[in-house]
């Protein structure tokens, strides 16, 4: 068979830190050869992109980075009907489960008598959105990216993607960039759009923050350029796990185990059940589809390096799994899947029930595609608007509030060597 059952119990170290590891991404044999780019675009600014897209128009100009208006009415025209309506209906999704998380703009409370404190609320200047391109588009990925930004009420969203010869840009992208709001689109990808959008140039705007998925040159890109711009989580191949009792349909599961590994050759999809006949079913209904899938070698690459059938003694086992794995998309199938999501601890988006396959939130359902992986989702969630907006702190004392306040600060000020900051207390109190 393509692939086999195996008990977690029965795994050895190295074998379960491999599928823990799975298809991390290693960016450090590229990271030096990103780094000139990055460095080449910070002093030199769009004629590092023009020369770099020489390839695709012989005599290209800085007005062709930009997208046009005439570009976006054309390309209109030559995306689907449906396509268009379908991307209008997510769109809308996605707006009404971000809007969701809005908080209040401020709140106090009362820390002692003359003292308040609290926290408001505000939103970035400006963000750089990266859309994947060229060969492959993910217009599903301008929705996820624009429209939280948008209803987190940055005041400019603007997008890079890369493009095809002649300098065009997808169809399907600038449709959605156009449905999501987007304030301006650049025909710039890879390192030199990331680039562009941490330092700015002549032609592309500096911003605050860049999300979006994209190529280990993407991810290299924005590892260099952190700190001079915020990031999002750094991003790896598309990865799920399953978690299933012996109620799950094993030809559901089967197809959707092999959706999620029909993106990339690293791609990974993990089963993890309690049931020994759940889990020989779906290899076996694995194994009778695979000579019909498209692009077959993906999936032989996918199955062989990074996927897993596993059976756990019990759920508690498998429960333990699946927190360790901190996958990027969870598949709760188990008689009552809100009891096991109360014992998830990690994970970047969570799906529960048999009519919950992934590809709901990866377009239309409303909640965010862009997710950690590699087990980051220990550490990062999924991109929200709280990405896109800033909380800083205040405080009002009253003379007294200070006063309340003044032997603790002198202290401490005083035990830390810093008599200056002992000082600006003691001051007030000197009238």
């Amino acid at each position: 068979m393509i692939i086999e059952p195996q008990r977690i119990s029965d795994l050895d170290s190295e074998k379960r830190r491999s599928i823990m590891e799975r298809s991390m991404e290693d960016i450090s044999s590229i990271y030096e050869e990103t780094l000139k780019i990055v460095k080449d675009i910070r002093e030199n600014g769009d004629s590092v992109s023009l020369r770099h897209y020489k390839k695709h128009k012989e005599d290209i100009s800085p007005a062709d980075l930009k997208v046009t208006r005439e570009e976006i009415d054309l390309a209109y025209k030559q995306v689907n009907d449906r396509v268009v309506d379908g991307l209008k209906v997510a769109a809308e999704n996605i707006v009404r489960f971000h809007r969701a998380q809005r908080e209040r703009e401020m709140w106090s409370i009362e820390i002692k008598e003359g003292i308040l404190a609290g926290r408001i609320t505000r939103p970035m200047d400006i963000v750089g959105c990266y859309i994947p391109g060229g060969t492959a588009a993910y217009p599903s990925s301008i929705l996820m990216t624009v429209l939280p930004a948008k209803v987190a009420g940055v005041g400019k969203v603007v997008a890079v993607t890369p493009p095809n010869k002649g300098m065009v840009a997808n169809p399907a992208t600038l449709v959605a960039a156009d449905i999501a709001g987007c304030d301006e689109v650049f025909k710039v990808g890879g390192p030199w759009g990331v680039a562009s959008l941490a330092y700015g140039t002549e032609t592309i705007p500096r911003v605050d923050k860049i999300v979006g998925p994209g190529n280990k040159y993407v991810t290299a890109a924005k590892m260099a350029v952190y700190g001079q711009v915020d990031i999002d989580s750094p991003a790896g191949p598309s990865e799920a796990l399953i978690l299933a009792d012996e109620t799950g349909d094993p030809e559901w599961i089967a197809v959707d185990f092999l959706s999620q590994i029909e993106h990339d050759p690293d791609s990974a999809a993990v089963l993890v059940t309690t049931s020994e006949i759940l889990a020989e079913k779906v290899c076996r209904l694995i194994d009778d589809q695979f000579d019909t899938l498209p692009r077959k070698e993906i999936f032989q690459s996918s199955i062989s390096k990074h996927s897993h059938v596993l059976i756990a003694d019990d759920m508690e086992a498998a429960i333990d799994f699946t927190n360790e794995y901190a996958t990027e998309h969870l598949q709760i199938l188990t008689e009552d899947p809100f009891i096991t999501l109360n014992k998830i601890r990690h994970a970047g988006s969570i799906f529960l029930g048999p009519y919950a396959p992934v590809p709901v939130g990866d377009y239309a359902s409303g909640t965010n595609h862009v997710l950690p992986t590699g087990q980051c989702a220990r550490m990062f969630s999924g991109l929200s608007i709280d990405d896109f907006i800033k909380k800083p702190t205040f405080q009002y004392l009253s003379r007294s509030g200070l006063e309340g306040l003044r032997d603790v600060i002198v202290t401490l000020a005083e035990a830390e060597g810093l008599p200056i900051h002992a000082r600006a207390v003691q001051a007030r109190f000197k009238k």
